[in-house]
């Protein structure tokens, strides 16, 4: 695990040093677009069609639903006991509920399972992403967010989820599988070439989202609350719900360690869609982020 985490802890690296140096010229939030553009519109699809083509999908699937629902609800009830003892901001309250609540399942948890666990670990983050934290992201998290924030465009983004092409390729995935369609082999060979760009891309752009300057002091109070919650309780919570599930030993043990991951990148884009805190958030991402290649290990360890 922890040879595991120090390769990656260098791509992601590359990532950051990218922002500080601009080979080129370009800058590390014009290139993260670009590569995060490609990811989310061809390489994620591909990868996402490839595993759940096979995937074995039924009664593991509810039960990734089920924990990933419920990691994200004990982020967000303990998140928004800390926010009404502390004296913050509505912004600030978003953000740090946000922060608390959505791990990074898919950019940092799926290279972190696949190269942990194995190939078939892909396929358990792909459904805590698509089946759990996904959906609840959409639609819970938007509503915190429009909540804590300001919507002045006024449109209501509650079924957004459903018209992404991760979204689309998961759907005809699931339905190729349950038809039991058979896989051809030339086409396949396309998906696994494509999806083996995913990891490598999504932890360098994770290294390109960092920002140095996003760390300040003063944020620092509000930062800890996220930090006990988000790789602490949160896991810890899991660790307990673990037992009443039928899931084989392995598969527990992959999807709690992907809901232990650390802040979810994509939620400063609703932090900056709806006025919040974007550079509390911001700090949080990152602190968590390296304070993950602590907690990580310790979580792998104990399940």
């Amino acid at each position: 695990m922890i040879t595991t985490l120090l390769q990656m802890a260098i791509i992601v690296a590359c990532g950051a040093a990218w922002r500080g140096i601009k080979p080129g010229g370009l800058d590390a939030d014009s290139t993260r677009q670009v590569l995060t553009t490609v990811v989310y519109y061809l390489f994620l699809p591909a990868m996402v069609i490839e595993v759940l083509w096979s995937a074995q999908i039924g009664l593991k699937s509810l039960e990734y639903t089920i924990l990933g629902i419920a990691s994200v609800m004990i982020g967000i009830l303990l998140s928004w006991t800390v926010c009404r003892l502390l004296p913050l901001s509505a912004g600030q309250k978003g953000a740090i509920i946000l922060s608390a609540s959505f791990a990074n399942v898919t950019y940092l948890g799926l290279p972190v399972l696949e190269q942990t666990y194995g190939a078939w670990a892909r396929s358990v983050a792909i459904q805590l992403d698509f089946f759990a934290v996904g959906p609840v992201l959409f639609t819970v998290g938007i509503a915190i967010a429009r909540h804590y924030g300001h919507d002045e465009k006024g449109k209501r983004f509650f079924l957004a989820f459903l018209n992404t092409p991760p979204f689309w390729a998961a759907f005809l995935a699931v339905l190729l599988n349950i038809v039991d369609c058979p896989q051809p082999v030339w086409l396949m060979g396309v998906f696994k070439k494509l999806s083996s760009a995913v990891i490598p891309v999504m932890l360098f752009s994770l290294g390109l989202a960092l920002s140095w300057t996003a760390l300040r002091w003063r944020n620092v109070p509000y930062i800890l609350p996220v930090i006990i919650i988000k790789l602490g309780l949160i896991p810890l919570g899991i660790y307990y719900l673990l037992p009443y599930l039928s899931l084989p030993t392995q598969y527990k043990s992959a999807a709690a360690l992907d809901l232990a991951m650390p802040s979810m990148v994509l939620g400063i884009v609703f932090c900056d869609r709806y006025r919040l805190d974007s550079g509390l958030y911001a700090m949080a991402v990152t602190v968590t982020t390296l304070l993950s290649m602590l907690s990580l290990p310790f979580w792998y360890d104990k399940l």
